[in-house]
């Protein structure tokens, strides 16, 4: 597949909803339904992805909650849901608690930016850097501190490993920063960019999505996806990523 315009927008969310199915170490279904569940106790790692019909609204929410319960989780809408999906949910009871840009980059068109001086990127080769990766990560996602090694085990085991490539940002020695390729749908994904609190607006979280992408070129990849956070907005759309659409994520109604 050859994806040749920012606006293609299915192969990037397709690649979105691969990363994610990838986290389903409990179960993942990709089908008219997509969801995924890690097992873990954050609503980040439980969710469903797709809903490609809404002829049968009640019925998913009532499949969505069977398969994901005992674990908070959240319903994600994206271009690859059916146009009416988001209010024909909250139709239903459900509650947007946020939106969430897809941006997307020419990889060719990509603004190098200046990362801090002797800042290192490196690959995470081997099971001690993969632990050092996650101890990392984890405090900007909010995740408890009793689900790092579930967690790690969760990224451990994961199905798509061909498809991954993880990046540690090292300062002095220290790691700082991560970064993750997910090489899927000719789409160089970026997730997990991270920056330790500390070491915050030096530049280190767009060196790494640089780096990210500059992989995901070597791959093959043209264009490059990512879903912004609200203060990473900025940041990318001066490294030239365009916002070409959003996820509404919503939460469903108590059973």
């Amino acid at each position: 597949m050859t994806v040749n315009s920012m606006t293609d927008l299915m192969p990037q969310v397709a690649n979105c909803r691969d990363y994610w199915l990838g986290w389903g170490a409990d179960a993942r279904l990709d089908d008219s339904l997509s969801h995924f569940r890690s097992g873990l106790a954050d609503p980040q790692l439980n969710g469903v992805l797709r809903l490609r019909s809404t002829h049968d609204v009640e019925g998913a929410m009532h499949q969505a909650g069977e398969s994901l319960a005992g674990v908070p989780w959240m319903w994600w809408v994206g271009p690859d849901s059916a146009p009416d999906a988001a209010e024909r949910l909250i139709g239903h009871g459900a509650v947007q608690v946020a939106s969430v840009p897809i941006m997307a980059v020419d990889i060719d068109r990509l603004a190098d930016p200046d990362g801090p001086t002797g800042l290192k990127v490196q690959t995470v080769d081997d099971a001690d850097a993969l632990a050092e990766w996650v101890r990392v990560y984890t405090p900007s996602f909010s995740f408890a501190p009793d689900l790092v090694d579930d967690i790690l085990r969760v990224e451990s085991g994961r199905p798509d490993a061909s498809r991954i490539v993880r990046l540690i940002g090292r300062l002095d020695g220290r790691a700082v920063g991560t970064a993750l390729l997910y090489d899927a749908h000719a789409v160089a994904g970026v997730y997990v960019v991270t920056t330790l609190e500390s070491h915050r607006r030096k530049g280190i979280g767009a060196a790494l999505t640089a780096a990210a992408l500059s992989m995901g070129r070597a791959r093959g990849a043209r264009i490059g996806t990512l879903q912004a956070s609200s203060p990473g907005a900025s940041v990318y759309d001066r490294m030239g990523f365009t916002a070409v659409a959003e996820y509404r994520l919503l939460r469903l109604p108590a059973r």
